[in-house]
């Protein structure tokens, strides 16, 4: 009998933004997503745009009144002082040259950094939300 668990594959990530349309500009021009579908969750409420980019998908948020991150939740380092998810990540063949790609569609490269195991980036959208992009040697 075979497991459920062995039927589930990684989905979307949800990321709360306070401007909609900025946010789904920003994934767009700097990182190529496209626009899916958006709808309105009249529960929260929250406005929502999902995206994507071949088989990667970003749900946007947009609610009312939502707070900043703290200056901790900017910085990838000092973020993981505290528990919690902390951001997500997409492998790229060269870090270093996407990163320069990245600079000049005006992205906030937070660190580009080398280590044994590889080579990654930070990125905040505009929003200040966290990216990575990681180059694995594993």
């Amino acid at each position: 009998m075979q497991s459920e668990l062995s039927e589930f594959a990684f989905h979307h990530v949800g990321v709360s933004v306070p401007d909609l349309n900025a946010s789904t500009a920003w994934y767009k021009q700097v990182l190529g997503f496209e626009v899916l579908h958006r709808i309105q969750i009249d529960s929260i409420p929250a406005k929502v745009v999902f995206l994507r980019r071949g088989t990667m998908h970003v749900e946007l948020f947009e609610v009312e009144g939502a707070q900043p991150p703290s200056g901790d939740r900017t910085e990838p380092d000092k973020d993981l002082h505290t528990y919690g998810n902390k951001h997500v990540a997409f492998s790229v063949r060269d870090v270093h040259a996407f990163a320069e790609e990245l600079r000049g569609r005006g992205a906030d490269i937070v660190s580009v950094n080398d280590f044994p195991f590889g080579s990654n980036a930070f990125v905040r959208d505009n929003s200040g939300n966290i990216i990575e992009f990681v180059q694995s040697e594993i």
